[in-house]
């Protein structure tokens, strides 16, 4: 039995070899492959950005027609749809594009078109498969366009030479468009005009001429206010606060803000933004709850999933008033994956101020000094080191029930006891520990921890969230949006309310006769 088992895996194991020798004979040669040609490459490579500046054209092509919509139907919502897509649009601007745009729309002003077009570079020849770019046609192409849209169009040129560093070219081109701002009246005009403010500033702060704008500014802001222009006056309001704290200027900053009052109907990125500087403004002026407060709500109106630089921004603000408010940042802020590199020198900070280490402290501002001036919050930073003594006493006074003032200089690396006394003293009257002094024989008696229920706090800690929940509430209800003319929807018209008399009276009518013919 065993040799016939292996007598047929031998004549098995021959017929496999047999066929896969016959397969291997019959398998054809490998084919050679094709290899594209490098002129089908480059014409590949050709067609995709024509596809997309035809694409891009007819975004902008849309976008005025969304602004023309809006101009006859006074609705400005149309323009803000227009607006909103500005950043995209702005990413996919060349010279081709902006340059085909300006002649395709100019028809009608000859003048305007070659001014601007002297801005731009001379366009590649269009190829074979170009077709021309020509959005008014027939009587459009000789209509006048209307302000708003030519606004619009001399907005792009200014973001297009922004984004390639053209910023003296932007200058002027930013300056003619607001002297065409400026001689027009029109409501319809005010959400671009407060775009063009916000880029126009923008060209001069690139140029460093910053604050030869602020009385241009400040006169917009007055002609705003009168007007009743919401979203004209955040902007404005906010360039001017930018500006002054650009400077350094934060006591004319906070009269600016104590003398004008924000809008409330304007969009919660210019409210992000007003929320921040002014708690820039607060957070200088030792007002630190209130800093905290405009902060967090700062973040709260920012964009969720965008906007990574200004909660960057905020974040590292908003660390250095908790700590100097004697609190701890939550350790998930430094653990969010588009704040962990950003704000690594904060939470080294962080650290050293809760764990009261005056040496790793001074180690983390020696280190990142050059980053937390850049940041703006070095001086706030500073003021920092007088919390880092107040928790190395607490810890130190949680620690001992008893303890000398030369091992508190020594735990604390101060120069001598005095140094130790006057802190502690001074910890004593501020309420940060409940211990006393005895001077004589130079030593610190700490009292018995009392309990937190019998005071205060629990009372201020509900006070503050209850009015937190009520001004999400307050915010929420203002927020609302509704369609237009929602209110009298339900309401019959007067036409209706004649028919439902009308059908009344029959059948009031119906009712009498009914009830003529039941009595005899």
């Amino acid at each position: 039995m065993k040799e016939t088992a292996a007598k047929r895996r031998d004549k098995a194991g021959g017929r496999e070899r047999d066929s896969k020798a016959e397969k291997d004979s019959k398998a054809p040669a490998p084919e050679p492959q094709d290899v594209e040609m490098p002129e089908e490459d480059s014409a590949n490579a050709a067609k995709q950005p024509r596809e997309q500046d035809s694409t891009t054209l007819e975004d902008i092509k849309e976008h005025v027609k969304q602004i023309e919509k809006a101009v006859s139907g006074k609705e400005p919502r149309f323009v803000l749809r227009a607006l909103r897509a500005l950043p995209s649009t702005s990413r996919r601007l060349n010279t081709n594009v902006v340059h085909k745009a300006i002649c395709g729309f100019f028809t009608n002003n000859a003048a305007t078109r070659e001014f601007l077009l002297g801005f731009l570079e001379e366009p590649m020849e269009m190829a074979d498969g170009d077709v021309q770019f020509r959005p008014r046609m027939g009587k459009a192409a000789s209509a006048a366009l209307l302000p708003e849209v030519e606004a619009y169009l001399q907005l792009l040129i200014v973001v297009h030479l922004t984004n390639n560093k053209r910023y003296t070219e932007a200058q002027k081109v930013s300056d003619d468009l607001m002297q065409k701002i400026g001689s027009k009246n029109r409501r319809a005009l005010d959400l671009v005009a407060a775009k063009c403010y916000y880029y126009h500033a923008r060209v001069y702060e690139f140029l460093n001429q910053f604050d030869t704008i602020r009385s241009f500014l400040h006169t917009r802001l007055r002609t705003a206010t009168l007007r009743h222009d919401a979203d004209g006056q955040a902007v404005l309001l906010n360039l001017l606060l930018r500006n002054y704290l650009h400077f350094n200027l934060y006591d004319q900053a906070e009269k600016l803000v104590s003398k004008s009052v924000f809008p409330e109907l304007a969009n919660n990125n210019e409210w992000a933004r007003y929320l921040y500087y002014t708690g820039r403004i607060k957070a200088i002026q030792l007002e630190y709850s209130e800093a905290r407060r405009t902060l967090t709500n700062a973040l709260r109106k920012a964009p969720q999933h965008t906007a990574v630089g200004f909660k960057q921004t905020v974040h590292k603000l908003l660390i250095v008033v908790e700590l100097l408010l004697g609190e701890i940042p939550d350790r998930l802020q430094f653990r969010q994956p588009s704040l962990k590199r950003s704000l690594m020198p904060y939470f080294l900070l962080t650290q050293a101020v809760r764990t009261g280490n005056l040496a790793k402290f001074n180690q983390v501002l020696e280190q990142f000094g050059e980053k937390f001036q850049t940041d703006g919050t070095y001086t706030l930073i500073i003021r920092l080191r007088h919390n880092v003594i107040k928790t190395g006493v607490r810890m130190i006074s949680l620690s001992y029930s008893r303890i000398s003032l030369a091992d508190i200089a020594q735990k604390l690396q101060l120069d001598s006891p005095e140094d130790a006394e006057f802190i502690v003293a001074k910890a004593i009257r501020d309420g940060v520990i409940e211990a006393s002094i005895n001077h004589e024989k130079g030593f610190v008696q700490s009292k018995e921890t009392m309990d937190i229920y019998g005071t205060r706090e629990p009372q201020l800690a509900f006070h503050q969230r209850i009015s937190f929940c009520l001004d999400i509430h307050n915010m929420s209800v203002k927020a609302m949006r509704f369609p237009p003319k929602a209110y009298n929807k339900d309401l019959e018209s007067a036409e209706e309310r004649r028919e439902r008399e009308q059908q009344d009276l029959e059948f009031a009518k119906e009712m009498a006769e009914d009830d003529d013919d039941g009595f005899p």
